[in-house]
C-alpha cells in the first residue's frame, strides 16, 4: 500500500493530537472502562451504546477531521465513516431495541476480555516496546485501539447483535491493519484479530445466536 505520507508525518500527527487534547485521553479511557463495567455486569445497554457513540464521534471529528486530514485528504472520508458509526451506536441507545449485554457463553467472554485488554493495556505497552513513546504514540481515542475495544465490547452482548453496529468496526479493522504493515505500527496488527472476530459476529448463528446453542 502506497500512502501519501511518511511514518514520521504519521507519528507527528499523534504528537500534535496528544499535546492539543491533553488530558482528555484520560476521559476517553474512563468512558471505555465505564462501558466495560456496564457490558460485563449487564446493567445498561444504553450506557454502553452512548459511550461508544461518544468515542466514535470523537475519533471521527477530532482525530480525523482536525488532525489526520492534514497529511491525508482521505481523512475526510475516514471521519465520515466514524461519524456514521457514532450515529449507529447512538441510534441503538435511543431505540426501542437496545443491545442487551452480560453474555454468559465462555467463548464470548474470552474473546471480549482479550480484545478489550489488548486495546487498553497491551496496545500501549507494545507501542512503548517498539520505541513509540508519548506524545508520538497512539492513545485511546485514536482509531485503532477504539476499534479493537469496540469489537471486544460487542462480544459481551447477548445475541442478536445488530449487523449495523459491527460493519463499521470491521471496515476500519481492514483499513487500519493494511496500513499497519506499511507504517510498521505493529500494535495495530491486533486489528487483524479484532476484525476477524467481527466477521465472525456477522455470521448467521454467531452474532444472532448463542455460541454452542443447539
Amino acid at each position: 500500500m502506497v500512502l501519501p505520507f511518511t511514518s514520521e508525518q504519521f507519528l507527528d500527527v499523534f504528537r500534535q493530537y496528544n499535546t492539543s487534547i491533553w488530558p482528555l485521553q484520560c476521559l476517553l479511557t474512563a468512558t471505555a472502562l465505564v462501558a466495560l463495567v456496564f457490558a460485563v455486569r449487564g446493567r445498561s445497554g444504553r450506557v454502553v451504546a452512548f459511550c461508544l457513540a461518544g468515542q466514535w464521534a470523537w475519533t471521527g471529528i477530532v482525530y480525523h477531521w482536525l488532525f489526520f486530514v492534514k497529511i491525508n485528504p482521505a481523512g475526510w472520508l475516514f471521519g465520515a465513516l466514524w461519524v456514521v458509526g457514532a450515529v449507529a451506536f447512538a441510534w441503538n441507545g435511543l431505540g426501542g431495541r437496545v443491545l442487551p449485554f452480560r453474555a454468559t457463553q465462555r467463548a464470548r467472554l474470552v474473546i471480549g476480555w482479550s480484545l478489550v485488554a489488548y486495546a487498553l493495556v497491551l496496545y500501549p505497552i507494545l507501542g512503548r516496546l517498539d520505541g513509540r513513546v508519548y506524545p508520538f504514540a497512539p492513545t485511546y481515542g485514536a482509531p485503532c485501539p477504539v476499534t479493537i475495544a469496540t469489537l471486544g465490547l460487542l462480544w459481551f452482548a447477548r445475541p442478536p447483535v445488530p449487523r449495523y453496529l459491527v460493519i463499521g468496526p470491521v471496515v476500519w479493522a481492514a483499513i487500519g491493519s493494511a496500513a499497519a504493515f506499511t507504517l510498521g505500527v505493529r500494535e495495530d496488527l491486533g486489528l487483524l484479530v479484532a476484525g476477524l472476530s467481527g466477521v465472525v459476529l456477522l455470521l448467521p448463528g454467531v452474532g444472532h445466536h448463542a455460541i454452542g446453542a443447539p
